[in-house]
């Protein structure tokens, strides 16, 4: 008729059992809508017809008496089909199974050329001594069906009446025995010439062409013009999801914070293993680079992300390190015994400490503030370390007069202390400034005695001052109490004696 009766495409509801290679195989047909139908546009038939080409395990191409250069340029989407999905590499899943192309000619009355012949004349090159644009590219498509010519067949139906306005009310009985003889053939040509839906390897089931259907559907309509482009996309983008999670998977096995160095190597390691992996897996060949692009951008983005992740981990664990070390610092300026060597000590281990856990991209601000505050420390301690060993030692002095006067009844101590509070309190002031007397030689070997006595790598009196001056103290309480009761008070060095009387000596006025 000369309306459109077929709107967009038709499905044969009840599928027709086929036995194809000794497999039971349920066959749609479909009708699409013809091109160039009233109020329709060019972009609408080439979806119907990207749709019927990306279904169809057949696709009969029905065209009227002959082959015209509009009909071949009309197949440009199934020859980019081909291109891009079906010149995979042998071997390896295709996307899915080319569709065989049946050249179907209506009403066919001329003489001489077979349709065979037709159609092989049709796909050779057309001379385009003028340089055409338009006759250039419709030879290339020439070029591409030709590839697929065994995948191709041409068929052809003479007209089944001479009256062509009542074809629609005729029965079987009342048509040309010639068409009617030819349709039977080309119902068992295209019988011979059916398998199945193939998609990656494997034939679909009913489900599984329902959910193919809707991704067809989704490249289709991506954008306003369908193309191979957005086909591509599609069946590369679970591809491109897997590669990508390889990628993602390979880098959360990296102990954060890491180096900025060691960072970039795994990265770039994990970046090639995923790229060979969308490369031996994608589909699609010139318009594939636009997925591995995309891939190459996701993979960056996963990149910045761990970037900002390495760095917050480095900026948490190198400022835990350095609260750590500026409060050692601090512990170090307030020591009970003051001690140049126990200082060092601690100022060498908390740079070693810093420098070997301390790593990745915040390190180096951190290094600035760790050489600052420990210079800053040193300065202080320095500063005040001769001072609080001045008064330490007056103050050692005095106890020891104490002890050794009233407590221990030590002569020799009471007197040593006494020489050594005169030097300090008296024959410095006398004769040296307080400038001078920290670089006397006099001064220095106080100072190294002093630090021998207080830290060694075996003994650090700071700590162990107030459990040792507690064992000291109750030794003394144990010999007052007990200890001259039982041995009386021989002692190898002198001690205060009592006068001659003794205790019993009665006092005089």
């Amino acid at each position: 008729m000369r309306d459109t009766k077929t709107k967009g495409i038709w499905v044969w509801g009840t599928p027709v059992e086929l036995d194809i290679n000794g497999v039971k195989t349920s066959v749609f047909y479909l009708d699409t809508e013809g091109f160039e139908s009233i109020g329709k546009s060019n972009v609408y038939d080439d979806r119907i017809f990207a749709l019927a080409t990306v279904l169809s395990s057949v696709l009969i191409y029905n065209l009227p008496e002959t082959i015209r250069e509009a009909d071949i340029s009309r197949l440009s989407f199934a020859v980019e089909l081909a291109e891009e999905f079906y010149g995979r590499v042998k071997g390896q899943d295709v996307a899915f199974e080319p569709a065989k192309l049946l050249w179907l000619i209506q009403r066919d009355f001329l003489q001489g050329k077979s349709v065979q012949e037709m159609a092989n004349e049709a796909l050779q090159h057309v001379p385009n001594n003028d340089g055409d644009r338009n006759i250039d590219q419709v030879n290339q498509i020439r070029d591409s069906l030709a590839i697929m010519g065994d995948n191709s067949t041409a068929f052809s139906l003479p007209q089944p009446h001479l009256l062509r306005t009542k074809l629609c009310d005729m029965k079987d009985g009342e048509l040309d025995p010639v068409y009617v003889k030819k349709r039977d053939q080309l119902k068992e040509l295209v019988a011979s010439i059916i398998r199945p839906k193939v998609v990656q390897g494997r034939p679909l089931n009913g489900k599984e062409f329902v959910a193919f259907l809707e991704q067809i559907l989704e490249a289709l309509n991506k954008g306003e013009i369908p193309s191979t482009g957005s086909l591509v996309e599609v069946f590369n983008k679970g591809i491109l999801e897997r590669c990508l999670k390889l990628y993602s998977e390979m880098m959360a096995k990296l102990p954060l914070p890491l180096s900025e160095k060691s960072l970039q190597n795994v990265h770039e390691n994990s970046k090639g293993e995923a790229m060979k992996s969308f490369d031996e897996q994608h589909f699609g060949r010139h318009h594939a680079k636009r997925s591995v692009m995309q891939l190459d951008e996701e993979i960056e983005k996963v990149h910045k992300n761990f970037v900002m992740a390495n760095e917050y981990q480095s900026a948490k664990l190198c400022e835990a390190l350095y609260s750590r070390c500026e409060d050692r610092m601090d512990q170090l300026q307030v020591l009970r015994l003051p001690s140049m060597a126990k200082f060092n000590a601690g100022f060498l281990q908390c740079n070693q400490s810093f420098e070997h856990e301390c790593v990745g991209p915040s390190k180096a601000n951190y290094e600035l503030r760790m050489m600052k505050m420990m210079g800053k420390s040193k300065s202080s301690f320095i500063k005040e370390y001769n001072h609080r060993l001045f008064n330490w030692l007056v103050a050692f002095s005095l106890v020891m007069v104490v002890v050794g006067r009233f407590i221990i009844k030590f002569i020799l101590i009471e007197i040593g202390a006494w020489i050594l509070f005169i030097f300090l309190e008296t024959y410095t002031r006398m004769f040296w400034s307080a400038e001078s007397l920290y670089y006397n030689p006099v001064w220095h070997f106080i100072v190294a005695a002093w630090e021998t006595l207080v830290y060694s790598p075996f003994l650090d009196l700071d700590r162990w001052a107030i459990p040792l001056g507690l064992v000291a103290a109750i030794l003394v309480v144990y010999w007052r109490c007990y200890g001259r009761r039982k041995h009386g008070s021989q002692w190898l060095l002198p001690l205060y004696k009592n006068p001659k009387g003794g205790t019993h000596r009665p006092r005089t006025d």
